[in-house]
């Protein structure tokens, strides 16, 4: 496990860019001020040693070394000591719709980043709950098991995408049964899952296996993502709309939230439904429910010390500024022998 103190500092390698167009603008008026003196050949008679490899070398070793100083004004930290603490909280399963429907931009930008956006904000808000996800379509896929790692779930958040899963539809009881396994202490009443989706072509027995979950003792909160206009699902490449779903006889496919079914699973569970509209009041409303709940005790490992790494990057970074300074612009001998870009020639 590794940290890094101070994340600001990575704007420190836009100096990197900077240097590189310092280095053509340079190189690019070099060659008009030797051009208005003599041409490449007499060029290469008068300066036999010039040599076309070496600036661009010395560019790269330099940016090289801005970049290790840089990571090391960061300060990565790696984790030396594991240890056990006891911790209080809620076990968490977040199931994400990832159907093709949830491409549609009836809300911004469009409703699986938009659920994106909203699980990523609830886990910020949350202290030492833990948190597992789960991606469903016309399947459900464990993403990531109970965990106290913050940084993995949204690592594996992000990557969720409408393509990950082949089959299609919206198997919302399959992904109440997987989440059913998410918990393994049977002693455990606060379980909780949080279903994000447009609601759209839910089976019948999703309110069944709600009720299922309910008799585990699994409370299912249950986010609308988009609206009662709906829109249609863009089918893109390359980030361009190239055209939209269309059914059987041509038409374009409008989806549209169905609040109605989500209603009515959340209910079955003991729950409640939540519109994901506006992503501050679902964060709010999350929080007062999680507040609201008994806490359980658990164990969980965690990294108590941390070790400094940026000495190792500043030493490589100061070490490649001096290659930088005792490397010359012109060709060493074997480099002629290797006659790199013909320059013999």
């Amino acid at each position: 496990m590794y940290q890094l103190e101070e994340k600001i500092w990575f704007w420190a390698l836009l100096i990197i860019p900077a240097i590189i167009v310092v280095f053509l603008v340079i190189q690019l008026w070099k060659r008009r001020v030797q051009n208005r003196f003599a041409d490449n050949n007499l060029l290469d008679k008068l300066s036999p040693n010039r040599s076309l490899f070496k600036p661009i070398l010395k560019l790269l070793v330099l940016c090289l070394a801005f970049a290790s100083l840089t990571i090391a004004m960061v300060n990565p930290k790696i984790g030396t000591k594991l240890e056990t603490v006891k911790r209080e909280g809620v076990d968490i399963v977040f199931a994400i719709d990832v159907s093709k429907s949830m491409l549609a931009e009836d809300i911004a930008p469009n409703r699986l980043e938009k659920s994106k956006q909203l699980v990523t904000q609830i886990i910020n808000n949350l202290a030492s709950d833990r948190i597992g996800i789960i991606a469903y379509a016309g399947k459900a896929f464990p993403q990531l098991p109970i965990t106290t790692d913050y940084a993995s779930a949204k690592m594996f958040l992000q990557s969720m995408n409408t393509d990950m899963l082949s089959s299609q539809g919206t198997a919302i009881d399959e992904a109440i049964q997987l989440a059913r396994t998410y918990y393994d202490d049977e002693d455990q009443t606060n379980r909780v899952l949080i279903i994000i989706s447009d609601g759209e072509d839910h089976s019948e027995i999703a309110v069944e296996a709600a009720e299922a979950a309910n008799e585990d003792g699994i409370k299912i909160f249950t986010v609308g993502v988009g609206t009662d206009q709906g829109g249609p699902i863009p089918l893109k490449r390359n980030g361009i709309v190239l055209n939209y779903k269309k059914d059987n006889n041509n038409e374009t496919v409008i989806t549209k939230l169905d609040e109605e079914t989500l209603i009515e699973v959340a209910e079955e569970a003991n729950g409640q439904y939540i519109n994901g509209r506006n992503t501050s009041e679902v964060v709010e409303a999350i929080r007062e429910i999680l507040n609201k709940m008994d806490k359980t005790e658990f164990e969980a490992k965690q990294f108590a010390e941390y070790k400094d790494q940026f000495q190792w990057f500043l030493a490589f970074g100061i070490f490649l500024l001096f290659i930088d300074i005792l490397l010359l612009e012109r060709k060493t001998e074997w480099l002629k022998r290797l006659n790199l870009f013909n320059e013999n020639l």
